[in-house]
Order: C-alpha cells, then sequence, then structure tokens
C-alpha cells in the first residue's frame, strides 16, 4: 500500500520514490505526493518519471497512476514526481473554503441535506437538498468566512484512526471534521472568498465558493 505524503506535507511538489508495481499503462508506487479524486477534490496533475499522469484513482488504500501504454517504467525503478503545484494549492484553498461554508450551512440550517459537492481548479460547489433558496444566507456566510481568514487561524489536519486512514480538520473553537482531503495550515491562505447561488434543479439549491 502506498504510503500517501500529501497528508503529512501536502506542501510537497517533488518527490523521490520506487515503482511498486506495473501492469500495462496502470503503476503504483511506494510513497506519493499525487493526490487522488477523493471526497469531491479533484486529482493532482503531473508527471511521474517524467512521463504525465493521464489519471489516478483511488481502490480502497491504494492509488492507481494510469500513464499512457509506452512509458518505459519497470518494476522497482527510481522515479521522480512532480505536482502542478499552482493548480493543487488552488485546489487546496478551494478544498478548505468549500469546508468551511459547509460547516457554517450545517449551523445556520441545522439537518439540511448535502447531496453532492466538487472542487476544481476554477470553483468549488456544494449541492442540497433544499426546498428554499439559499440567497438569503450568503451574505452572513460570506461575512464569517472571511472574517475567519482575516483571523489567520491555525488548521490542525491529522488522523482519528490512522490504520483505517480517517482524518480530519480542526479550527480551535470553532470545529473538527471528518476530512481525507488536503489542507491549508493557516485560513489566512484562503485569501478573499465570495459565495454565489444556483438552482441546479427542483428542491435543490447549490452553492458555488471561489477564492481570489
Amino acid at each position: 500500500m502506498v504510503e500517501k505524503l500529501f497528508w503529512q506535507d501536502p506542501y510537497l511538489t517533488r518527490l523521490e520514490t520506487r515503482v511498486a508495481t506495473v501492469n500495462g499503462g496502470s503503476v503504483t508506487l511506494e510513497r506519493t505526493i499525487f493526490f487522488a479524486f477523493s471526497g469531491g477534490q479533484e486529482s493532482d496533475r503531473g508527471n511521474i518519471g517524467g512521463y504525465p499522469v493521464i489519471s489516478a484513482d483511488k481502490q480502497d488504500r491504494e492509488i492507481i497512476y494510469t500513464l499512457e501504454d509506452d512509458h518505459q517504467l519497470k518494476q522497482g525503478d527510481l522515479v521522480l514526481i512532480e505536482i502542478d503545484w499552482p493548480r493543487r494549492y488552488r485546489l487546496m484553498r478551494l478544498h478548505f473554503a468549500c469546508e468551511l461554508v459547509l460547516e457554517l450551512v450545517y449551523r445556520a440550517l441545522p439537518g439540511i441535506n448535502k447531496i453532492g459537492a466538487h472542487i476544481a481548479e476554477d470553483k468549488a460547489r456544494i449541492d442540497f437538498l433544499h426546498a428554499e433558496s439559499l440567497g438569503s444566507l450568503l451574505p452572513d456566510l460570506t461575512k464569517q468566512v472571511n472574517a475567519m481568514t482575516a483571523r489567520d487561524l491555525p488548521i490542525i489536519s491529522d488522523f482519528s484512526d490512522r490504520a483505517g486512514e480517517r482524518r480530519f480538520w480542526a479550527i480551535q473553537d470553532f470545529a473538527q471534521v471528518p476530512c481525507g482531503g488536503t489542507h491549508l495550515k493557516r485560513t489566512g491562505e484562503l485569501g478573499t472568498v465570495s459565495l454565489k447561488r444556483r438552482n441546479p434543479g427542483k428542491g435543490k439549491e447549490r452553492l458555488e465558493i471561489l477564492v481570489d
């Protein structure tokens, strides 16, 4: 099983590791900094041993990286992983902005049902099963999130169950939330957060989250 260093230090952009297995275009690694799509957060982009990664897929506790079939990697090869850092950092910022907004919505509307989320490079979104518009919440939600940014609070990220690979993020005196994504060190890194409300269908509400 791959050792996931993107949890230990999500700010790493390069890593030397060894190829664990090769099966055609699919490879696994002994250690990795390359995040695979999980919890709505998109996969990193980058390369392994100079070969662009086409996709990264989480399978149980393993991560399968797909390269072009003509790659020359072999089991045991020492390789360099490089990720697209500007993209990763933007995903981290949008991911955590999304986490804060979700926690604040839960507090404003206890019992509301989240039915989906997606964190892309340009924006994040959260979908809810809710019959009424969430538009009236936006000014207060935006104010609260940006107030937390201004306070530049430390963000704790750790295992709640190391054997089960269950993780959480926490801000003292605010919340502790289960989450296996890549997290910022401080809320000040978010920058300015803005929100938009959409209606994706009857009985559904969507909040879009953007950072500057």
